[in-house]
């Protein structure tokens, strides 16, 4: 029998988990910070695993070296080490006291990692407001919505819109801001307009299928999904998330039936979950 192929593939699994915990299903993505210092001519390495034994002996070499820590913590990072990439790149900030591109890095792990309130003071310093970086206003939004602090979240995204206006990458991550406080017509109303841009990118896409999913017109969630993924693939995710609402529908009528004293709902079957317009 063929693996459902994994939900992340199509919802960004930040997201998704900060949705659950609102309570809409039952997930920006946070967007890259600056890049690495002193980037290296050569390709990067095959796969996460290699990127970190390369620029993990690089970082024992000379771990005092700014450029070989953030390409270390990155790799550690895209290799699901997470802890592990906080660590280091703590370290790298104590030996490159006030370096902006380590704290952006070391802010983008502490995130990465759920530490969200030091993330946020990290980053906070890794810029300054006479001279911000719109990505890092960007990701300063991402961490606060995680905090459920979505009115001042949306405060940096406008700041970062000021500074790179229609930017693709920050209107996505002010629809998912839509999309955690529940404002689901609104989240696609900004995504679509992310949607529009040539600079749009796979992120976007999925976002915007997972709120139009998220409203119960999953045909077109698909159609969206099969931008980036195989018709078979975009159709087993589209029905994993169809499931997951059904099954937070049956949880709160049940929640709801034993609160009133009466028997719980019989479970619903799939036709009577809200069909595709």
């Amino acid at each position: 029998m063929r693996q459902q192929p994994p939900i992340t593939r199509l919802l960004a699994s930040a997201a998704l988990a900060a949705l659950i915990a609102a309570g809409l299903g039952g997930c920006q993505t946070v967007s890259d910070v600056t890049g690495a210092l002193g980037s290296r001519a050569e390709p990067p390495p095959a796969t996460p695993q290699r990127a970190a034994e390369v620029y993990g002996e690089r970082y024992r070499a000379n771990p005092k070296d700014a450029a070989n820590a953030v390409s270390y913590g990155q790799a550690l990072r895209d290799n699901g080490q997470r802890e592990q990439a906080v660590a280091v790149l703590e370290q790298a900030t104590l030996a490159n006291a006030g370096n902006k591109t380590v704290l952006a890095a070391y802010g983008r792990a502490l995130a990465d990692n759920g530490n969200f309130k030091l993330a946020f003071d990290v980053l906070s310093r890794a810029h300054s407001p006479d001279n911000p970086d719109w990505k890092l206003l960007s990701v300063q939004g991402t961490v606060l919505d995680q905090m459920g602090r979505h009115d001042e979240a949306r405060r940096y995204y406008d700041s970062a819109l000021k500074i790179m206006p229609g930017e693709p990458s920050i209107l996505s991550n002010l629809g998912l801001s839509y999309m955690l406080s529940k404002e689901l017509p609104k989240a696609e109303e900004v995504l679509r307009q992310a949607h529009a841009s040539q600079r749009a990118d796979a992120r976007v896409r999925q976002n915007l299928a997972l709120v139009v999913g998220l409203q119960g017109r999953f045909a077109e969630a698909e159609q969206i999904a099969r931008a980036d993924l195989p018709p078979d693939e975009a159709a087993a995710n589209v029905a994993y998330l169809k499931q997951m609402l059904q099954g937070q529908s049956q949880s709160q009528s049940q929640s709801q039936s034993q609160s009133k004293g009466k028997p719980q709902a019989r479970s619903a079957p799939m036709a009577a979950l809200n069909q595709p317009e």
